[in-house]
């Protein structure tokens, strides 16, 4: 190994462990103030000192690097003290506790909180004095301490606050000097005190509201050119900071990248939320049908809406095994979070209890290519030819990230219409993947009990329970034909005229037949080209080859889409597929010659003597 790449290893490790220390650290300090403040035995039920990392913890919220910027804690109905260790926290910006009723004294550490920007521990009952050290808190622009118990002065040191645009210390014991500065911030309020403002004084007591407006506007330009400067100068480091790695080709497959041309501003790295239970019941009606979006092996999912407003869908597991418990299944459920792609539908959160394993998902609008195919309503739009090669791409590119970007790789076992969701732009978004081994959390791919769907499963899949990569591009192959065709992979009608239960037989069939127009969608009212079809039904053929050795990886699958290799591959298959049916034909002759020949054998010997 070159010096270079020993550097590189040596600064992603110190990376790595640096992470970790600061997960610990801030994991820590915050269990630390669920301790000090004394939370009643309901409230903050998930800050669990056994999982240090607190960016899935409920009320806290972190940025891209896990670093917690986020704390509100309002009535939670606490009685304690706060502690001093939240002082470590030099990224967070907004603390917000108002409305317990916290006691004791303000720490003198809350000043090493370098990154803060609000800070509102109104309405509870601190007392003491205002600590001197807030005054280092050079980024404050709002500062609530109202309706407590503080006493003595205000401390001079808040004069220094630059950004400071909204000090509210109303209704303490609070006595003495104000400073000069603290009356030309635009909004304050020092009333039920006993300060040098109001009647007897040349200041007022509170801050006019008419006049806060306008010496407000100055404050918020200064502010917005700030953050917007900030953003533009993080922008440009984040495009040289992607620059500088591409270069780096021996570690190109190290990092998580995204495939070529597929970045997406949609995307966002958020943290993965922990729900309680009873919020997903809340939402769901308590699980009722008629919020059933649909139903499969893992489990039903129910359209739920939150407190928010936001809509969801939410996946009820079924038959989950977890050896390992809670810890185990939320260790598979960050695996599982970090494969962020437009063309995957993004976790972003979960729920566990003893008896219960509930994801929850972005609610997708426009549902499933199998509900679109097959289940929508006379009102509801065709999916046109467009749209459907626009699918079939973004599907293959979403499979391809998982099996070559995703480390380790993802299988999902259950590739088929009705997984490949449709976003409000109809853009394809691959779902369930990863769950397979949620619910069947074994060290091996060999499994006891087959997931998937009928006439989507690969055969070596079927027979031996062992799947891979191929298994899936398999099951793309079928899901590929059901946008063709708008049919079943398996339907039993087509008994009544042919033997050809599997879609795949059927199609098979007509290939050799030449008469593939007999089978594209009649939906599409003839608004295609037959030789993008027939092009779409090869790369499908091609997918579902017997041998999963034959088949394409998702890659190969995507270039041939795009119009790259697909002559050649379709030749060669064709050469394959016509020597395999020869051989086919022979031993069948072969095999009804035999039966014959032993028919008259055993004929001529039981007419034999005896």
């Amino acid at each position: 190994m070159s010096l270079k790449m020993k550097l590189i290893f040596g600064a992603l490790l110190l990376a790595c462990l640096y992470h970790l220390v600061l997960s610990n650290l801030q994991g820590d300090a915050l269990y630390e103030l669920k301790l000090s403040l004394g939370a009643p035995v309901n409230q903050l039920t998930d800050w669990n000192p056994n999982h240090v990392d607190p960016c899935t913890w409920s009320n806290v919220y972190c940025d891209n690097n896990a670093q917690v910027t986020s704390i509100t804690l309002s009535g939670m109905n606490f009685s304690g003290t706060l502690s001093p260790k939240v002082g470590i926290l030099k990224t967070l910006t907004t603390l917000t506790l108002k409305g317990n009723g916290i006691t004791g004294a303000i720490p003198k550490e809350f000043g090493n909180l370098s990154s803060l920007s609000s800070l509102d521990l109104g309405n509870n009952r601190l007392s003491g004095e205002i600590p001197s050290s807030l005054g280092d808190l050079k980024r404050l622009q709002f500062l609530t301490l109202s309706q407590n118990n503080l006493t003595g002065a205000i401390p001079e040191s808040l004069s220094g606050l630059q950004n400071l645009i909204n000090i509210m210390l109303d209704s303490n014991h609070l006595n003495g000097q104000i400073p000069e500065r603290l009356f030309q911030i635009p909004k304050y309020n020092f009333t039920g005190n006993r300060l040098n403002c109001g009647r007897n004084f040349p200041q007022l007591c509170e801050s006019d509201n008419g006049d806060s407006g306008a010496s407000n506007k100055p404050k918020i330009g200064i502010i917005v050119g700030i953050v917007g400067g900030t953003i533009i100068l993080l922008v440009l480091v984040g495009l040289l900071f992607f620059v500088c790695k591409g270069r780096q080709k021996g570690y190109k497959r190290e990092m998580f990248v995204d495939v070529a041309g597929e970045v997406d501003g949609r995307i966002t790295f958020g943290q993965l939320k922990r729900y309680a239970y009873r919020e997903l019941q809340l939402a769901t009606d308590s699980f009722n049908e008629k919020n059933v979006l649909g139903q499969g092996g893992f489990g039903k999912v129910y359209k739920g809406v939150l407190q928010d407003n936001t809509k969801v869908a939410v996946k009820r597991l079924t038959d989950f095994e977890s050896p390992g418990g809670d810890a185990a299944f939320q260790r598979e459920v960050e695996m599982i979070s970090v494969a962020v792609h437009r063309n995957l539908l993004r976790l972003i959160g979960f729920c566990t209890t003893p008896s219960e394993r509930l994801l929850v998902y972005p609610f997708m609008p426009n549902l499933s290519v199998a509900y679109r195919l097959r289940d929508r309503k006379p009102e509801e739009p065709v999916l046109d030819w467009a749209t459907r090669k626009r699918v079939a791409l973004g599907a293959a590119r979403g499979l391809e990230y998982l099996h070559e970007h995703c480390n380790p790789k993802i299988i999902h076992r259950d590739v088929k219409a009705a997984n490949v969701l449709l976003d409000e732009d109809f853009e394809a978004v691959v779902g369930d993947f990863g769950l397979a081994k949620l619910v069947d959390v074994r060290t091996t791919n060999v499994t006891t009990q087959v997931r998937g769907t009928m006439g989507h499963i690969a055969p070596e899949y079927l027979s031996t329970g062992k799947s891979s990569e191929r298994t899936d591009v398999f099951g793309y192959g079928i899901m590929l034909l059901e946008l063709v065709t708008g049919q079943r992979a398996i339907d039993f009608s087509r008994l009544e005229e042919e033997d050809d239960v599997l879609l795949l037989d059927h199609v098979k069939k007509l290939e050799r037949e030449k008469g593939l127009d007999a089978i594209v969608d009649r939906n599409l009212n003839e608004n295609y080209g037959m030789q993008e079809v027939e092009m779409m039904i090869q790369v499908a053929l091609l997918c579902t080859q017997a041998s999963p050795e034959d088949r394409p990886v998702m890659s190969e699958v995507v270039r041939m889409l795009e119009g790259e290799g697909l002559a050649e591959r379709w030749e060669e298959w064709q050469h394959v597929e016509v020597t395999r049916r020869q051989e086919y034909e022979r031993l069948q002759r072969r095999f009804e010659w035999g039966e014959d020949s032993l028919y008259q054998q055993v004929a001529i010997g039981l007419s034999g003597g005896r």
